[in-house]
């Protein structure tokens, strides 16, 4: 039998989940993509499904995540504001060390129990 351990992490304020791998990585997307409208096209989700699901990172937050430019020549644009760049960074930094973390202490405690 093999086992492999599986984990979920966000963090919470009074109880409500406020950010996780899911918020974290619609903002890793729009970074990359420069584009909200691309971003929701990626994850086959509406365009105002997705600027609802940036309000309410934002209202989770408690800052702005989005830095928009509408229009122009070129068309409109958005970028992480810097500090959902530097949080964006540090939860996915945290999660990978997370994880490693976890895969050392199941070795330790329970991989020998589960051949």
């Amino acid at each position: 039998m093999s086992v492999d351990l599986k984990a979920k992490i966000w963090l919470e304020s009074g109880g409500r989940k406020i950010f996780g791998d899911g918020p974290c990585d619609i903002l890793q997307r729009i970074e990359r993509t420069g584009s909200l409208r691309q971003t929701a096209a990626e994850i086959n989700m509406s365009y105002s499904q997705a600027w609802k699901l940036i309000k309410m990172i934002e209202d989770n937050l408690g800052f702005s995540v989005l830095e928009k430019q509408v229009g122009g020549a070129g068309g409109g644009h958005s970028k992480l504001t810097g500090q959902a760049a530097k949080l964006t960074m540090a939860y996915e930094q945290f999660r990978q060390e997370a994880e490693a973390n976890l895969e050392q202490l199941f070795d330790k405690h329970l991989a020998d129990l589960l051949k």
